[in-house]
């Protein structure tokens, strides 16, 4: 059945920004006492906001400053702005829904600002619109529903009849809650989006079946 709105997660689905930003988070918990390895991150911080990675880091005993997350931002954003790549085979995604005359969102848990440098510079943020929910700006975050509802109440569609597409076990939460079908992006696999009801697909060249764009 083809939806009536595809609602995209951004980083790790739209852009391959995930491992950078994850990197230079790291290397800032580590100067504030705290070691964690890549994978930690990645199964850890991605998905969340990052004022639940400055309360998991401090769990963990790093003597974060008050002013954290702003400092982490500017280092993440100078990061970003040296470049990333969009998800292979996403922008045929795009076309496809655009030659479908399917109207396509983002909803992040990412800030604007961010958001605007990644997808910016891989030219998708032209093709949004300005059509970008950020949890940062509504004030709610995945899994908290309501940042999808938001998105498709804007749109003017009906929960079920949107699609999420996502990469976070949060994000497939907040989907399943919010009552929208998911399919979870996982290139590597991961039972975590399976178990929150996410159709898993490895390969964005296959997206556009699980759409329903034959």
């Amino acid at each position: 059945m083809t939806p009536d709105l595809v609602i995209f997660d951004c980083d790790g689905v739209l852009v391959d920004s995930e491992r950078p930003a994850n990197e230079v988070m790291i290397a800032s918990i580590a100067r504030y006492g705290v070691t964690v390895s890549i994978e930690y991150a990645m199964e850890h911080f991605v998905g969340g906001t990052m004022q639940g990675v400055f309360d998991k880091a401090r769990a963990l005993g790093a003597d974060l400053p008050d002013d954290w997350i702003p400092e982490i931002y500017a280092q993440i954003f100078d990061r970003l702005r040296e470049g990333v790549d969009a998800i292979p085979g996403v922008i045929d995604v795009l076309d496809r829904l655009d030659a479908a005359g399917v109207p396509y969102c983002v909803a992040s848990n990412g800030a604007e600002a961010k958001m605007a440098i990644t997808l910016g510079g891989t030219g998708i943020a032209d093709r949004m619109g300005g059509r970008l929910f950020s949890a940062y700006t509504l004030g709610v975050s995945k899994p908290d529903p309501e940042l999808f509802l938001i998105a498709a109440r804007e749109m003017g569609v009906a929960p079920d009849r949107a699609v999420v597409i996502e990469d976070s076990p949060s994000g497939a939460l907040g989907a399943e809650r919010a009552g929208m079908r998911c399919f979870g992006y996982a290139p590597h696999g991961d039972d975590r989006l399976a178990a929150h009801g996410a159709r898993v697909f490895r390969d964005m060249a296959d997206l556009p079946e699980l759409l329903g764009l034959t």
